[in-house]
């Protein structure tokens, strides 16, 4: 194995056909749509240079402020509710349900394959109020509270663009932090016991410290594809009311496509590129002080 490592040509014969591929599709792109971050125009009347003038227009642009602070509010709220919902069912796979967790395992990780269209259609019937109410508003009208129209308020919308991505990917990390769970030593929480921890100070001082790398993990994924946000979107709300629920995937989206200014759309892009990075980055950063404190 020393051999093979130790030889470039082995390492290029590896690698590089991997590596030729991931710059064709991810890299060449990238480079090419910053490209496009420093001019104006569209494929049908050309492309002409105007410098920094997209990136000034970021800044005084009210549709990306909006845009941008819902894909905050979205990533914190969707990525908490994700991992926390997901911790939990992996406690209970691994300490309350044990060799009995497969089929609810594989129940609750169901919605996860689902077609996002098929899932924003089945929530927009359980909360909608027309033309007859859906359960979540039968419900509240049979106990005296009467009907809401969800999704004519921003806020009402937001909760129910959220409850929805939580319960179709808690799935998802519940079976990724249950496979670190597992790992974790019997011996060490036998011991646990056996010094007369309870259940909750075995998961604080044990469970928890020793899941902490797979939790990190799974915080960096899920903020990361939160921060991303488009398909759920459109499939639910398509951004409306207005722009209340418009993340700045859709909006880059709507800009390139709908109104054809590729060289402000790569901008935004590059907005949402440059944000991903930066919170990956001091969310790793922060888990390994956190690991090296552990």
């Amino acid at each position: 194995m020393h051999r093979v490592l130790g030889d470039r040509r082995a390492i290029l014969i590896l690698i590089g056909p991997a590596l030729l591929v991931y710059s064709l599709i991810m890299l060449v792109p990238m480079v090419w749509s910053l490209g496009y971050a420093f001019t104006k125009g569209n494929a049908i009347n050309g492309f002409t240079g105007n410098g920094v003038a997209n990136f000034e227009r970021l800044l005084t642009d009210e549709a990306v402020h909006e845009a941008l602070w819902f894909t905050l509010k979205y990533a914190v709220a969707v990525t908490a509710g994700q991992v926390v919902a997901g911790y939990l069912l992996a406690l209970l796979y691994v300490f309350f349900l044990k060799k009995a967790s497969a089929l609810i395992r594989t129940l609750v990780f169901f919605p996860v394959i689902l077609p996002t269209v098929a899932v924003g259609l089945l929530f927009k019937q359980m909360f909608q109020v027309a033309p007859q109410n859906g359960p979540v508003n039968a419900l509240l009208e049979a106990v005296g509270l009467g009907s809401v129209d969800w999704f004519s308020d921003g806020g009402n919308a937001f909760w129910v663009l959220i409850l929805m991505d939580v319960w179709r990917s808690m799935g998802f990390y519940a079976v990724l932090l249950f496979a670190g769970l597992v790992d974790i030593p019997d011996e060490v929480l036998e011991s646990a016991r056996l010094d007369g921890a309870s259940g909750l100070q075995t998961i604080r001082h044990i469970v928890l410290p020793l899941s902490l790398p797979v939790l990190m993990s799974s915080l960096i994924f899920s903020i990361n594809g939160t921060l991303k946000v488009f398909d759920s979107v459109v499939a639910l709300t398509n951004g409306g009311p207005g722009n209340d629920t418009t993340p700045l995937t859709l909006y880059m989206f709507q800009t390139s496509f709908t109104y054809s200014d590729y060289g402000y759309g790569s901008a935004i892009a590059l907005l949402l590129t440059v944000l991903s990075l930066v919170v990956s980055l001091v969310v790793f950063r922060l888990s390994r002080r956190d690991l090296t404190k552990g």
